[in-house]
């Protein structure tokens, strides 16, 4: 089921569009059927559950951390983690780099915006980012390398507007792209989409989707 439920999935993305499968909530064994099934890509958003996972399933998984971070727990998840989805702050950036430099890691993250209409959500407004880029004292962090940009659309039915918060952040993802990172390669990715609006994610430009209902059944929130 799950692996069915995944190809599907891939059979919908465009060449280079990758997919995260999002596994938080769920069992090894659902992971393991992904994994079986090809997908090298997860992501978790609870720091505990992400290390536990981590430890106990094979050591070629690309993990993702794509929840709202605290300071506090960074140090468990640097050693290994691939992507940080959700820098929301310069602070957290800061003690992303410190907790790097200990573990002799360089630790890609995208910087997360805010253009949602709910504010619920986390992230960066764009004058806000644009303040933290201008100000450059992220440039002396020498252990995160910045690799683009994440923001989630407001969670909606209105697919007019949840198309016009992605193209906003397109928009000033290639703003920020050639005013601070025109030669940057690895300042490539957009992360937008979820289970429910990656198609207007993906028509939008993203460039990671995060996946996990429509992979892995609705999830156990009591686990």
């Amino acid at each position: 089921m799950i692996a069915e439920s995944l190809k599907q999935v891939l059979r919908e993305l465009p060449e280079g569009v990758r997919l995260v499968a999002v596994s938080k909530f769920h069992p090894n064994e659902a992971i393991e059927e992904a994994y079986r099934a090809g997908q090298r890509v997860f992501g978790e958003s609870k720091v505990q559950e992400m290390t536990t996972k981590y430890e106990s399933l094979p050591k070629d998984i690309e993990w993702h951390f794509i929840g709202h971070l605290q300071t506090n727990k960074i140090k468990y998840i640097v050693p290994y983690v691939a992507l940080i989805h959700g820098v929301d702050t310069y602070k957290l950036l800061v003690e992303i780099d410190k907790q790097a430099a200990k573990a002799n890691r360089i630790v890609n993250c995208l910087l997360q915006l805010h253009i949602a209409q709910e504010e619920t959500k986390f992230g960066f407004s764009f004058d806000e980012c644009r303040e933290m880029l201008a100000a450059s004292e992220w440039k002396e962090l020498k252990n995160v390398q910045m690799c683009g940009l994440m923001g989630m659309a407001t969670n909606t039915d209105k697919s007019e507007q949840i198309k016009a918060e992605f193209c906003s952040l397109r928009s000033f993802f290639q703003e920020v792209k050639a005013k601070w990172f025109a030669r940057a390669e690895t300042f490539r990715e957009l992360s937008m989409g979820m289970s429910h609006d990656y198609h207007e994610a993906i028509a939008a430009g993203s460039t990671l989707v995060r996946v996990g209902s429509k992979i892995f059944g609705e999830r156990n929130y009591q686990n």
